[in-house]
């Protein structure tokens, strides 16, 4: 019998660097000058998002750089993150939800295996739950099917992993 290597392709974001990059983002708020007095606040709700209040549009807008760069700088890809609308809230303040992606949505992932169809490269891919199992005969043709993948923007974050040969 042949053997199948195998990889997935997963979209997750590392929740301790949300976490500490929350932190640093909320210390850095605290000691700047522009938001001396206002009630800027960034908080994590449980590992599915963040919520960033602040007095105004404009803070808003500032206090998401801020969180953004700190994000940056932790290796959070920005694509999985799915940005609300910004609403009023409470005490004339203003309030946007920022959803953090786990695993790919269902249409992303159907998405992705017609691309892989469409290359004509001899490899399955196949939908299991959140995540897209790729496998093929050849290690090269998979190299191949990442390559692919990597130069098309399907404007979620990916990560290949468990790549292996059975």
């Amino acid at each position: 019998m042949a053997q199948q290597n195998t990889f997935d392709i997963v979209s997750q974001i590392e929740h301790p660097e949300v976490v500490n990059a929350v932190n640093q983002a909320l210390k850095e708020v605290q000691t700047r000058f522009d938001f001396k007095g206002s009630k800027s606040n960034i908080e994590l709700e449980g590992k599915e998002s963040i919520i960033l209040t602040s007095d105004d549009e404009y803070k808003l807008t500032s206090l998401n750089d801020i969180l953004q760069t700190k994000l940056v700088k932790r290796s959070v890809p920005l694509k999985g993150l799915t940005y609300g609308k910004i609403e009023q809230a409470l005490g004339g303040t203003v309030r946007q939800r920022i959803t953090l992606q786990q695993g790919i949505p269902q249409e992303k992932s159907k998405e992705i295996v017609k691309f892989i169809k469409d290359t004509k490269l001899k490899v399955q891919a196949s939908i299991q739950g959140d995540l897209v199992r790729v496998s093929g005969k050849d290690r090269d043709v998979l190299q191949q099917t990442i390559t692919a993948l990597r130069a098309h923007d399907f404007d979620i974050d990916m990560q290949f992993t468990n790549y292996r040969s059975n």
